[in-house]
C-alpha cells in the first residue's frame, strides 16, 4: 500500500479575518512533493482555515491514490487531537468540517501527528501565499508559488518519520514508535535503531498529549481551491552532533541541552499575590527579592555548571539575572519570549479583586487557555512564543547548561510541554519566588524534568 504524508495549515489575519489554507502531499518513502493545494477563503477563523487545509490535503492525496494510507502532520493541536478522537468537538462550526475530513478516506488509513510550526513551513507558506493573493483580489496560483523552497530536504527532516521539537513528550514517543516499527519490519537489530535511546523507547508506552488548544469562535468561509501536482525531489541529511552532558544528566541517555529555570526574586507585589505580568508597572525586586537573588547566585556558583545566562526583559528578572551572572562571571542575554503573560486589565489586582469585578471574564479565563484577560494575553498565545523562544535557545546553546531567568507562566509552560501535560496543569504547579527547576532536552526529541520548585538555597 502506498503511503503519503499530508502537511496542512491555515491562518487568519485577525481571527476571524482574511483567511487561507495550504496543504502539501509528500511521498512518505522518497520525500518527493506530489501535490500542493492552497486557497483564500474569505473571512474565517484560524481553526476553520486549518480544517479546510486538512480537507484539501486529504482530497489531494485521495486523488493521487484512493487506496493509499495517509499520515497527517499539522501544527494545530486542536485539529490533530479532535481528528484523532482524543478531544471532543464541542464547537458547532467545527463538527461539519471534521465530518467532511473524516469522509475523504477511511479512518483506518489516516493517522495524525502534531508538529511544531517550524516543521510545517511548506504548508504555512502556501497558506500565506493564499492570503496574500486574496488581499490582491485574486486566488492562489500554483505557477506563482515558491512554498516548495521553504521545505527542508527530504533526508534532513525525515519526511516519513514522525517528528517534533526537543522537549515535547509526544515527539520522543513518536520517534520511539517509528523505531519499534522498523525493528518489527526487520530493519532493527534487537532494539532501538541508531539515534534512539532508552528514554525514547520508554516514552512509547503512554504519552499525555499537551497544549496549544485554539478554540474556534466564529466561521465564515467561501468556495473553490487551487491544487498543484509536483515532482520536485530534494535530498540530503545533516548529521547531529552529540552535546555534552548537562545539569544532572545521565550519560547513557545521550547528551542533553539543559535549561535551569529560575523564577525571579520577590517584588513588592509577590507576597500580596497580585497579578504582575508584562503589561503592569514592571516592578523591581524588593529587599527580600535582592537577598534571594544573592542566595541563588551562591548556590549556582557552588554547583558550577551554568554556562550562559538568559533573562526575560522585565526589570525583576534582569535584576535577578545580573546578580547571578556577576557571581558566575557571565554576561546576561535578553530573550523577549521569556516575558510573563500580559494580564491586561487585571494587572496589579488580586485574584479576589478580579473575581469581584469581572467574575464572568475570570471564569472564562480559567476554563480555556484561548481566553485572555480583557486587554491581555491568553495562555495559548504565551505557549506559542515560549515554544519559539525554546527553539531559538536550543539552537543557540546546543549541549550547554543555560540559566533562564523568567516568570511563573513561561516556566510552567516549559515544564508542561516537556511532560506532555494539558493546559490545565498550569494551575496545578507551585513555583515560589527564586525557585529553581530544570529540564534536559535530548537529541531524540525527548525531554526530562529534573527539578521543580527547589528552594533549598533560600533556607
Amino acid at each position: 500500500m502506498r503511503e503519503f504524508i499530508v502537511e496542512a495549515d491555515g491562518g487568519s489575519r485577525g481571527n476571524p479575518g482574511p483567511a487561507g489554507y495550504g496543504a502539501v502531499v509528500i511521498d512518505a518513502e522518497s520525500g518527493e512533493t506530489l501535490a500542493e493545494a492552497a486557497e483564500y477563503i474569505g473571512v474565517a477563523t484560524n481553526n476553520v482555515a486549518e480544517y479546510k487545509g486538512l480537507v484539501a490535503g486529504l482530497k489531494a492525496a485521495h486523488a493521487l491514490d484512493p487506496a493509499a494510507s495517509v499520515h497527517v502532520r499539522m501544527d494545530s493541536k486542536l485539529v490533530v487531537e479532535q481528528m484523532s478522537g482524543r478531544w471532543k468537538i464541542k464547537h458547532p462550526d467545527m463538527k461539519p468540517l471534521a465530518a467532511e475530513a473524516a469522509r475523504v478516506l477511511p479512518g483506518t488509513r489516516v493517522t495524525y501527528e502534531w508538529i511544531p510550526r517550524e516543521k510545517n513551513k511548506h504548508a504555512d507558506r502556501l497558506a500565506n501565499e493564499a492570503m496574500d493573493a486574496g488581499k490582491r483580489g485574486e486566488q492562489w496560483s500554483p505557477s506563482a508559488s515558491t512554498a516548495e523552497l521553504d521545505r527542508p530536504a527530504a533526508g534532513a527532516s525525515g519526511a516519513g518519520t514522525p517528528a517534533g521539537p526537543p522537549g515535547d513528550a509526544a515527539a520522543g514517543a513518536a520517534k520511539a514508535r517509528a523505531a519499534l516499527a522498523g525493528a518489527s519490519a526487520g530493519r532493527g537489530t534487537g532494539g532501538a535503531e541508531a539515534g534512539f535511546t532508552a528514554s525514547a523507547l520508554g516514552a512509547a508506552g503512554a504519552v499525555a498529549q499537551g497544549a496549544d488548544v485554539r478554540a474556534a469562535r466564529s466561521v465564515a468561509a467561501g468556495g473553490g481551491s487551487g491544487v498543484s501536482l509536483g515532482g520536485t525531489t530534494t535530498g540530503g541529511a545533516a548529521a547531529t552532533a552529540v552535546p555534552p552532558v548537562g545539569w544532572g544528566a545521565s550519560a547513557d541517555l545521550g547528551a542533553p541541552a539543559t535549561f535551569v529555570l529560575l523564577r525571579h526574586g520577590e517584588t513588592p507585589l509577590t507576597p500580596q499575590k497580585r497579578f504582575s505580568g508584562s503589561g503592569g508597572s514592571n516592578p523591581s525586586l524588593s529587599d527580600v527579592g535582592r537577598e534571594q537573588a544573592v542566595r541563588v547566585a551562591a548556590a549556582l556558583a557552588a554547583r558550577g555548571t551554568v554556562q550562559a545566562v538568559v533573562s526575560s526583559p522585565l526589570l525583576r528578572c534582569q535584576e535577578t539575572a545580573r546578580t547571578v551572572a556577576a557571581r558566575l562571571g557571565l554576561d546576561v542575554h535578553l530573550e523577549e519570549g521569556l516575558r510573563e503573560t500580559d494580564f491586561g486589565d487585571w494587572e496589579g489586582l488580586t485574584f479576589a479583586e478580579v473575581r469581584e469585578r469581572q467574575p464572568d471574564a475570570l471564569t472564562a479565563w480559567l476554563a480555556s487557555p484561548d481566553v485572555a484577560p480583557p486587554g491581555g494575553e491568553s495562555f495559548a498565545e504565551v505557549t506559542t512564543r515560549v515554544e519559539a523562544a525554546r527553539e531559538r535557545l536550543l539552537t543557540a546553546h546546543a549541549g550547554r547548561t543555560v540559566l533562564l531567568v523568567t516568570h511563573v507562566t513561561p516556566i510552567k509552560t516549559l515544564v508542561r510541554l516537556a511532560l506532555g501535560a494539558p493546559p490545565e496543569s498550569l494551575f496545578r504547579m507551585e513555583l515560589s519566588a527564586a525557585s529553581l527547576s530544570a529540564v534536559a532536552y535530548y537529541a531524540d526529541g525527548n525531554a526530562s524534568l529534573r527539578l521543580l520548585n527547589d528552594t533549598a538555597h533560600l533556607r
